[in-house]
């Protein structure tokens, strides 16, 4: 007998298993499941937020850009730069006055004559 015979004869094949179906009763509907409403949170969250991020910008619209920008940019970089240059200027003062109201080092305490013998 060859392989091929075996397999065409009833006898040979065991018998399919039959399936078994859970009753209706005993699988909970689908919003009873923790993982499900996992899944749907991440992209709720993400929904309300793009909601309250639109909202924010309809209520709250950003500032025109006024037209002589650059002159007010100029200016500021002058303002900025001769308070760098006073600060410069009175480097050494505050250098004294800091050094003035700083304490002395501390001298070293010398262990007594004779205690190491």
């Amino acid at each position: 007998m060859n392989t091929a015979s075996l397999a065409a004869t009833p006898s040979a094949r065991p018998a399919p298993a039959e399936p078994v179906m859970p009753s209706p009763k005993a699988t909970p509907p689908w919003w009873r499941h923790g993982h499900v409403w996992l899944l749907i949170a991440g992209p709720a969250v993400v929904v309300l937020a793009s909601i309250a991020t639109l909202i924010l910008a309809v209520r709250q619209p950003d500032p025109v850009v006024a037209e002589d920008y650059y002159r007010r940019g100029i200016e500021i970089n002058k303002t900025l730069a001769a308070r760098e240059t006073a600060a410069k200027a009175l480097l050494p003062a505050v250098q004294a006055r800091n050094h003035a109201a700083s304490p002395a080092p501390a001298e070293p305490i010398a262990p007594p004559q004779g205690a190491g013998r």
